[in-house]
């Protein structure tokens, strides 16, 4: 079985900083490629927490080992201020998606549609 990680309630994918701290230490490439909260970017600007949400690697692809490791050892606290991580395992050899409704994500399987 595949596994993929998605956000199980409303609000949208993300990870906490924690989790993100966790992905560096394991030398995941998009969370060292990521800024954390006070690193300088290129302009000299610097990354500020938005409104006191925790918001990091949304783009990580979903069935990165490393995020799957994270998510099921660290359970709830991996997950960002509006999410709920869960992961889900499908067939292997799926064409898979992740569809969602105000960030509530689930895994599709990939059809194809046209207009």
């Amino acid at each position: 079985m595949a596994q993929v990680v998605i956000n199980s309630c409303f609000g949208g994918f993300s990870l906490s900083r924690a989790a993100f701290l966790r992905l560096r230490e394991m030398g995941n490439k998009c969370a060292l490629e990521e800024r954390d909260y006070g690193e300088k970017y290129d302009d000299g600007s610097v990354r500020e927490p938005i409104c006191g949400t925790e918001m990091f690697c949304s783009d990580i692809p979903r069935d990165d080992p490393d995020l799957i490791a994270v998510v099921r050892d660290m359970g709830e606290t991996a997950s960002g201020s509006l999410a709920q991580l869960a992961v889900v395992e499908i067939p292997d050899n799926v064409a898979w998606e992740i569809d969602e409704y105000n960030g509530n994500e689930h895994v599709a399987e990939q059809h194809r549609t046209w207009g």
